[in-house]
């Protein structure tokens, strides 16, 4: 049905009706999705925008049309494949319109790889990006333990593969044991993957649960479809950012995943990993065992070695008797001549003693040597005292002057004392008072000796004299004809650039 009819003559409208742009847009969209409801489309992806709400946008051409996609965010997650630029698919859905933008539209619910061909093409170019960033190097894989504590399992709880591996493993060595249940396939499979190797990798060692030594994830073979879950970018980044050492058993011997590339070992079967994660037990204890036989043999036959070379040795020593005999021999021989000798030196001891015997004679020179020796001492002591008596004098008299007035204090306050109490004192008072007078007086010239320069003097200080002057400069000591310097015994007369001539001696 026509939704315009022609207009009649000169321009003029006819009866057809009028419409509003949203009345037609509402038409032209019922029409369309009238006619496509559940439609199947094959294209190449071109421009795929994945916007924060979580939509994603995209396009599907061939060589002469483009056509307009979405695929809302709830339907977007739950894909098995996610599309990308250049890959042929099969998208189911229905076609709509936008009227916004006045454009159709095909509302995607699900997309698939068009072929294998698809598949091993986006594989490819997955794999050659992830290369590029190094995640398959060969130089960052780790090598396994050689007995893991602990053993991490990513698969499928229910599947024959947790048994395979169990049963293989209580064989060979049994170890714990953590399996992680995941999704082997469908849209869940690579996020359950990759969430659980990082969460192997996030336990703390020595936790409540104990952080594996050796991660397994493993899957039985199925088509590549199936194994998909294996190629996403996710589980592949998880895998190498693993620094638990991991082993790949998905598939079987002829299946390859992008996860095989990552992992540190690939097993070609569930069972071959098992294999690779323990030894076995009995084959390490026959090891154990030949080991040790062999380091007893070892140890015997080395000592058997050491006591022969040891004997053969002691063969070219001389033997001790031999080595004894000059020895013996010579000792021997000065034991023979010891009693000659002592006898002559006892006889030539007496000959010395019987020369030295106390004549009168002998007697007389050792005193008059005693008495000549006192004659000089007593000539030189009389100087010397003479000496002694008059410094002290001298010092008897420099100390009397500073004294007197002191002395002539200490008597005015005793007799002012005196008259005061009227002079009825004691004569046992008078005696004491006098005493301590006389120790104070002790005392205070010991501290003046203490405080006087001549007691610097004694510590290795002078005094430097121009006349009466003290010199304490370079510059006056430069201008002055002689000095006088005064050490602890006495002084000494210089010349400045001159000979030294002594004072004299206090």
């Amino acid at each position: 049905m026509d939704l315009f009819e022609d207009d009649g003559p000169g321009g003029v409208p006819g009866n057809a009706p009028e419409f509003t742009v949203s009345e037609l847009s509402g038409a032209v969209k019922r029409v369309v999705e009238g006619e496509f409801g559940r439609i199947r489309v094959r294209g190449e992806v071109g421009r795929v925008s994945r916007p924060s709400s979580g939509h994603l946008y995209l396009d599907l051409k061939d060589d002469r049309s483009v056509l307009a996609s979405v695929i809302w965010k709830g339907q977007a997650a739950r894909l098995t494949h996610q599309p990308e630029e250049g890959m042929e698919v099969v998208a189911t859905g229905r076609l709509t319109t936008f009227p916004g933008q006045s454009r159709y539209q095909m509302i995607i619910d699900d997309i698939q790889p068009a072929g294998a061909g698809a598949l091993m093409a986006m594989l490819e170019k997955r794999r050659a990006t992830l290369a590029a960033e190094g995640l398959f190097d060969a130089g960052r894989k780790r090598a396994l333990p050689y007995l893991p504590e602990v053993i991490g399992v990513v698969t499928s709880p229910s599947g024959a593969v947790i048994r395979d591996i169990l049963h293989r493993l209580r064989d060979r060595f049994p170890r714990k044991v953590l399996v992680w249940p995941v999704a082997v396939q469908g849209a869940k499979c690579a996020s359950e993957v990759a969430t659980a190797i990082a969460g192997f990798n996030a336990m703390t060692p020595g936790g409540a649960l104990p952080r594996p030594d050796l991660i397994i994830v493993a899957r039985g073979g199925g088509a590549i479809e199936d194994l998909w879950g294996f190629n996403e970018e996710i589980v592949v980044r998880a895998a190498a950012a693993s620094t638990i050492p991991l082993i790949s058993a998905v598939g079987h011997e002829t299946d390859t995943t992008l996860l095989d590339l990552a992992a540190d070992r690939r097993a070609p079967t569930p069972t071959a990993a098992a294999e690779l994660a323990v030894p076995v037990r009995l084959e390490l204890l026959a090891t154990v065992d030949s080991l040790g036989a062999r380091m007893y043999r070892g140890l015997d036959q080395g000592v058997r070695q050491r006591r022969q070379r040891l004997a053969d040795l002691g063969r070219a020593l001389p033997q001790p008797d031999a080595l004894l005999a000059p020895a013996r021999q010579r000792l021997d021989f000065l034991g023979e001549r010891l009693n000659a000798a002592l006898r002559s030196v006892t006889a030539q001891r007496a000959v010395r003693l019987a020369d030295l015997s106390l004549r009168p004679g002998l007697l007389r020179r050792v005193v008059a040597e005693d008495r000549r020796r006192a004659e000089g001492l007593a000539a030189r002591l009389a100087p010397a005292l003479g000496r002694g008596a008059a410094q002290g004098r001298q010092r008897l008299e420099r100390w009397s002057a500073p004294l007197a007035p002191a002395l002539a204090r200490v008597m005015t306050r005793n007799a002012e004392g005196l008259a005061l109490k009227g002079g009825r004192l004691a004569p046992s008072l008078v005696t004491d008072r006098l005493q301590r007078q006389r120790d104070r007086l002790a005392a205070l010239d010991r501290l003046r000796e203490t405080l006087g320069y001549r007691e610097t003097l004694a510590r290795g200080y002078a005094v430097v004299r121009d006349d009466d002057q003290v010199v304490t400069g370079v510059a006056a000591a430069g201008r002055a004809r002689t000095l006088e310097i005064e050490f602890r015994d006495g002084r000494l007369q210089v010349t400045p650039g001159g000979a030294t001539a002594p004072v004299g001696r206090q």
